[in-house]
Formats: C-alpha cells, sequence, structure tokens
C-alpha cells in the first residue's frame, strides 16, 4: 500500500467519478474546460506532456499540470485504471491533490 496522501486522495476522486483518465479522456476533458488538474506518471513521453500542457495553457484560468513520482504500472495498481495521464475534475479534489503533492517534493510544473 502507499503511504502518499495524495494517490489516497486521487483514489477518493476515482470513486466519487471525478477523473477522468487516459489520453483520449483526459484530453477532452482539458479541452471543455472541465479538468482542474492534470497528472502525469513519472513514464510518459515528453512529447505528451507537451500536448497536455500546451493544451491546459490555452484554456481560460490556465490549468496546472504535475508529474508524479509514480509509475503507470503504479497508477493500475492504487487507482484501478492504467493510465500515464489523467485529469482531476473537481475544485476540491484537485486543490488538495495539488496542495498534498507539493507537500511531498514531487515535481509541479
Amino acid at each position: 500500500m502507499n503511504n502518499k496522501k495524495y494517490i489516497q486522495m486521487l483514489g477518493m476522486a476515482r470513486r466519487a467519478g471525478k477523473l477522468s483518465m487516459g489520453h483520449d479522456m483526459a484530453l477532452g476533458a482539458v479541452k471543455s474546460g472541465k479538468a482542474k488538474l492534470v497528472v502525469f506518471s513519472s513514464d510518459i513521453s515528453k512529447r505528451l506532456v507537451s500536448e497536455f500542457e500546451k493544451a491546459a495553457s490555452e484554456q481560460k484560468g490556465e490549468i496546472p499540470c504535475v508529474s508524479i513520482d509514480e509509475t503507470i504500472n503504479d497508477i493500475h495498481r492504487f487507482v484501478g485504471y492504467k493510465a500515464g495521464v489523467l485529469t482531476v475534475d473537481d475544485i476540491n479534489f484537485s486543490t488538495r491533490i495539488y496542495e498534498l503533492i507539493k507537500e511531498e517534493n514531487v515535481y509541479a510544473n
């Protein structure tokens, strides 16, 4: 079990139906303005990160993007969906998850 609080919060957001997981769903959430935070696994390509950062910066209110230490397989194990990118689509969850990621000294863009 992972003791990082942001992983636990991502799991709670998943159960609440507040995550968009995988490239197509996450990109759709970003482009529609539904996404409040974009989270990248540690093992996705730089091209994918650039694509999402560009899409996020084009939105009104610019959506924050963060990279975490966990891999795609770690995310699958803890959240239950195999994805290298996901979005948090709720302002309350996204604010708390972003704070926890920064507290854990994880690289935040």
